[in-house]
């Protein structure tokens, strides 16, 4: 393989480590530090592929089309257009500008917001397409899934210590520690999402590595048990163990229950798809609940997690009194939203109910999205996180290969997650959760598409797929 190529892909899995240790990549200087990396990047590899046709994508045509469908919706929120087409598209945004007698007239309220979100957005675009470039053996699936749980590891043991050690001061930028985990960084539900993702990505690891023969005799059973707790798998099962501490002492409500539920809603599914499956899948199933949320889980502090959701009340909570303030930019701007980035500018002139904190961001992304892309690019944001969850269930149906339905697992548990936890919070907000979502999103259309490699004393014979 191309020395140019190993480079580039070991840059991408370089990146993708570092991503979430600068405050997660949520300050303006950290995030345009790696959309200039990404783009570097995607550069070099454009370069490199350019003699090979679409740079080897056309197995992902009907992805990127929806990809660049909703980039090209994006761009209108930032280009100029005459204010009689401007009223005519969405008429909220026509007067906002006409009351301060702007010369130019925008479809975002808010256009110096929506560019850096447009910016944001283009990154994410190529740090997709650099994925589904580079990322082209089973090999380099498996380094992929096997970064992405190093990276939460580091990110639970650096949160965990801080915490068991009682420091006070992070060694991160010397920001103030609490009682609750937050590792590189700031806010605990992102970090307790991002440590879902990882989390995803590590019992992939683990699907990819269980034995499929069958297991006849009680000896046998007990033998696949000690194989997949503590065999060959068992550097990545410990891992597995810390960022589960790692999140729960996120104390995240909904960060452990996004990761619970997705992990038993996606282990169902695989008992039910995967064709031939081994027993060994029953017993990591079963094994993760027992050990991590029995165990594990209850030593370093379930108790408390528990507590916060039994003690959460609508009279103790403020966000349904946001979202209900919320709703009424929706209707202002129901096709085109009111710009991407525009929710922490726009919102003060909507809040009616009066409420202690200052919400810079919706505590719900669904909604925050449709309010700032509006309808019509909400839609197609939907189409595509959709077309990639169909694309991780046939992988788990349809692939044999271990690695495809490992990665399959991992990628359905990622896009479950992220699904349930966005309902409630803005994990999407921060530029390292969105950028490992957009793997998942890239790595589920790459299992779908890719060839087993043969080898080549063996390339004689059929392939079984």
């Amino acid at each position: 393989m191309n020395i140019t190529t190993n480079k580039s892909f070991y840059t991408l899995l370089a990146i993708l480590f570092l991503l979430p240790i600068p405050l997660g990549a949520n300050r303006p200087w950290a995030w345009s530090f790696f959309e200039i990396c990404i783009f570097a990047l995607t550069f070099i590899v454009v370069l490199k592929h350019r003699r090979i046709y679409a740079l080897g994508t056309n197995s992902y045509f009907k992805a990127i089309c929806i990809w660049l469908g909703f980039i090209a919706f994006a761009s209108l929120q930032i280009i100029p257009f005459p204010s009689s087409l401007v009223a005519m598209l969405s008429p909220s945004s026509y007067l906002a500008f006409a009351d301060v007698n702007a010369s130019s007239f925008y479809l975002s309220v808010d256009p110096g917001q929506s560019m850096i979100s447009f910016i944001k957005l283009l990154s994410y675009f190529c740090l997709f397409i650099c994925v589904l470039v580079l990322v082209n053996t089973e090999k380099r699936i498996r380094l992929l899934l096997l970064t992405m749980l190093a990276s939460g590891t580091f990110q639970a043991l650096y949160g965990s210590f801080e915490i068991l050690l009682g420091a006070t001061n992070s060694a991160v930028f010397g920001l103030p520690v609490g009682e609750v985990a937050t590792g590189s960084f700031v806010y605990k539900n992102h970090y307790a999402n991002f440590l879902m993702l990882c989390l995803a990505a590590g019992i992939g690891l683990l699907v990819t590595s269980l034995e499929k023969g069958k297991m006849s005799t009680p000896k046998d059973f007990m033998r696949s048990i000690a194989t997949t707790l503590l065999g060959s798998k068992a550097i990545v099962r410990i891992c597995i163990a810390v960022m589960v501490i790692g999140l729960v002492m996120s104390r995240s409500r909904m960060g452990n229950t996004a990761f619970f539920v997705s992990m038993a809603v996606v282990g169902l599914l695989a008992l039910v798809l995967i064709k031939n499956r081994s027993r060994g899948l029953s017993v990591l199933i079963i094994s993760m609940f027992i050990i991590d949320l029995f165990i594990v889980s209850a030593y370093f502090g379930l108790e408390r997690v528990k507590e916060r959701l039994a003690q959460t009340s609508v009279q103790q909570e403020t966000r349904d009194e946001v979202l209900s303030d919320a709703f009424p930019m929706l209707v202002d701007f129901p096709l085109f939203g009111s710009g991407a980035g525009s929710f922490y500018s726009t919102f003060p002139s909507y809040q009616v109910t009066e409420v202690g904190d200052f919400y810079d961001h919706l505590h719900n992304d669904y909604l925050q999205f449709a309010i700032e892309y509006g309808v019509i690019g909400f839609f197609i944001l939907l189409v595509l996180v959709g077309f990639c969850m169909y694309k991780s269930i046939r992988a788990l149906y349809k692939r044999k290969n271990s690695i495809f339905k490992g990665a399959g697992f991992a990628c359905l548990m990622a896009i479950i997650g992220m699904g349930l936890h966005a309902t409630v919070d803005f994990p999407l907000q921060a530029y390292a959760n969105s950028a490992y979502f957009v793997v998942f999103l890239a790595l589920s259309m790459i299992i779908n598409s890719l060839k087993i490699h043969i080898p080549r004393k063996s390339a004689s014979k059929p392939a079984t797929e």
